[in-house]
């Protein structure tokens, strides 16, 4: 998947904001001000990290060379998935699960806020 297609596919993700809150070639996606997904603009490859279940992402870098600990982040949270050796279903469900883990961290009245949406 290339920068656009992730792009689109973040915002058809309920009440999804994209910024830019560390620089200019670095966009985040946001769910009620909590970020699920970085893509550095600027990268030689097409890439994504994503918020992740620790036990699930040890187990997706042991199985794709495409999944590695996420870059700059926790590397116990995230993953820095790349997108152009990654399997494009499974690249989309790694953002639905992060979108997920992010919604489900969210106070139970951002959880309401954002059901009502």
């Amino acid at each position: 998947m290339n920068v656009e297609e992730l792009h689109a596919f973040c915002m058809t993700l309920k009440a999804t904001e994209e910024t830019f809150p560390f620089d200019n070639e670095t966009l985040v996606f946001k769910v009620m001000g909590k970020m699920y997904a970085i893509i550095p603009l600027e990268s030689p490859t097409p890439s994504i990290s994503l918020k992740c279940d620790p036990e699930r992402a040890i187990e997706l870098r042991e199985e794709y060379d495409g999944i590695n600990p996420g870059w700059h982040l926790s590397k116990k949270h995230w993953n820095s998935v790349a997108t152009d050796i990654t399997p494009r279903d499974l690249v989309i469900d790694l953002i639905k699960h992060s979108y997920e883990l992010v919604v489900k961290g969210l106070t139970k009245k951002a959880q309401r806020e954002l059901e009502e949406l």
